[in-house]
């Protein structure tokens, strides 16, 4: 009877396995985001600086539900620096309205996992908590 109490050592701090698993997906996502196609490298490149500059604690990206009016509008913020940086570039060509509606539902989607990798990424601070 006294033995059915007793737990095997791997099985009483069962936490470390937990963050393995969080670290192995984080990576995964960030294999798979070099799959991407140079355009969506180079936007994902221009998010990750605007999210540095947001990288402080208690930031909007850090909040236990995100506000989707606030993901939204940092999604046009950023879709007005893609857009500046475009016509500095290629000042000859003009890209129609829904070349930059699919610009914007690509930087909607990109800014959502770049703050999913960096919420997740903070909390692997490497200091377990119990």
């Amino acid at each position: 009877m006294y033995n059915q109490r007793i737990l095997p050592f791997y099985m009483t701090y069962p936490l470390p396995l937990y963050y393995q698993e969080e670290d192995t997906a984080t990576r995964d996502l960030e294999y798979l985001q070099q799959m991407y196609p140079m355009e969506a490298k180079k936007y994902q490149k221009i998010i990750a600086g605007i999210l540095d500059k947001l990288d402080y604690e208690g930031s909007m990206i850090y909040d236990e539900y995100p506000d989707k009016w606030q993901m939204y509008r940092l999604s046009q913020s950023v879709l007005e620096v893609i857009r500046k940086k475009e016509e500095e570039t290629n000042k000859d060509t003009v890209i129609s309205k829904e070349k930059w509606d699919s610009i914007f539902d690509l930087v909607q989607i990109i800014l959502c996992y770049e703050v999913y990798k960096r919420r997740h990424n903070r909390g692997n601070s490497g200091i377990l908590k119990f």
